[in-house]
Order: structure tokens, then sequence, then C-alpha cells
């Protein structure tokens, strides 16, 4: 509830603008990669097919294959890249919404540590890759339950709970403690990191919903960093 609360804020109106345009962007330039890199390799093999003399039949089936992955293709980019595209458009607007969030509620913090640009822009690329890798180890499991729910969603719910957790925690932590530091509070909290995790992986995968999930999901792990720092006795910084 308190997550929810930042969406009363100024900033968050700004944020929301720009994470939303920022995301459409992200995936329409997937989209039409997909769509395009499927349809090429297709009419490759719909050019080798034909230069081999397979029959019309043949050729039709082909047609009908690639189409159709193309089209699946769009659909599997959009689900297993999700969590990866929103993490990385995220931790591009973390600070904003962690300052109005400490502003709020917790202002006797001092301010955050100034992170080095490289620092920042190198943490939120390894999460997305991987956040991605992770995601594409697991795809052939994903089919494979795609006829087995909801142990499909479990899986998929499980593994990118897990990514997001962790990857959000740290770089939540960060703000105002060491790596190591970050690193050593995690392992002790494991599992409340990673149910905080599978519900920002639930949430940002719902319709509509996931228009303001971002902005509250790094409210969410702010709260959650800040209760554990205080529970295990972390100096701030």
């Amino acid at each position: 509830m308190k997550a929810l609360g930042i969406l009363t804020e100024p900033e968050s109106r700004r944020v929301m603008r720009n994470s939303f345009g920022l995301t459409l962007l992200t995936f329409i330039v997937l989209w039409v990669a997909a769509t395009f890199g499927l349809s090429a390799f297709g009419e490759y093999v719909y050019d080798w097919a034909n230069a081999q003399g397979w029959g019309d039949f043949w050729l039709s089936i082909i047609r009908f294959l690639y189409a159709t992955a193309a089209v699946s293709g769009v659909l599997i980019v959009s689900f297993l890249l999700f969590p990866a595209v929103i993490g990385l458009v995220l931790s591009v607007y973390l600070d904003p919404i962690c300052d109005a969030v400490e502003r709020k509620h917790y202002p006797e913090l001092p301010p955050a540590r100034d992170q080095p640009v490289m620092e920042m822009t190198g943490d939120a690329l390894r999460m997305t890759l991987v956040i991605v890798l992770i995601n594409l180890a697991a795809l052939p499991l994903y089919l494979i339950l795609l006829f087995f729910p909801p142990f499909n969603l479990l899986v998929f719910y499980s593994v990118n709970g897990y990514l997001l957790g962790r990857e959000f925690f740290e770089i939540a932590a960060v703000r105002r403690m060491s790596s190591e530091e970050a690193n050593r509070l995690r392992r002790r909290q494991q599992g409340r990191i990673f149910l905080t995790g599978v519900v920002i992986a639930i949430l940002l995968t719902l319709p509509v919903i996931n228009i303001v999930m971002p902005i509250v999901a790094i409210a969410f792990m702010l709260h959650v960093v800040e209760k554990i720092r205080r529970r295990e006795g972390y100096s701030i910084r």
C-alpha cells in the first residue's frame, strides 16, 4: 500500500509517461526485428526448398509454418523479454522514484550516494543480459510446459521472480551500502526477496496494470530494502 502511494507524487506522472514511451519504443523495435528476422529466414528456406524441386504441397506447408512463426515470434519475444525490458527501463528511472519515496517515508535519511553513470549503466545492462539469457535457456522448458498449465506459469514466475527480486534488490540496496554488503544482506533474506520478485513479476505481466507497475515496483523494492536493512542493523550511507 505504501508503494501504491507513490502514484500520487508529481514525479510519478512524469516518470510514468517517459517509462511507458521508452518501453513501447523498445518493444516496437523488438517486434519489427522478430517479424523481419523470421520472415527473412522463412523466405530463405522457401527459396532453398523451391530450388531443390520440392512440390507445391511442401512449399505451401513451408509458407504456412514461417508465417505462423513470424506471429509466434512476436508473442514469444513479448512474453520472454518483458521482464528484461521492464528491468532495463526501471533502472533508468530508479533514482527519481527512490528519492520521492525517501522524502515521503524516510525523511531522516541523508542523500543517497552518487553512483557513477558507468556503474549504473553496467548494472542495468548486466541485469538485462542475465534475465534474457536465463529466459532463453528456460525456453524449451516453457514450451514443454505450455501444455501443462498452471505449471508453465509457475516456472515462468518463479524464474523471473528470482531474477527480478535479486537484481532490483541489489540495485536499490547499493544506493546506501556497498555491493558486498548488499550481497550478504540478500543472501540472508533470500526467501523474502524471492517472494517480492514473484509479486513484481506477476503484476508486471498483467495487462493495463503493468502500465503503472514499473513505478510501484521500484517503490515496493525500496520499502523492502529499508525494512530489511533496519532489521539487520546495517548502517546507512
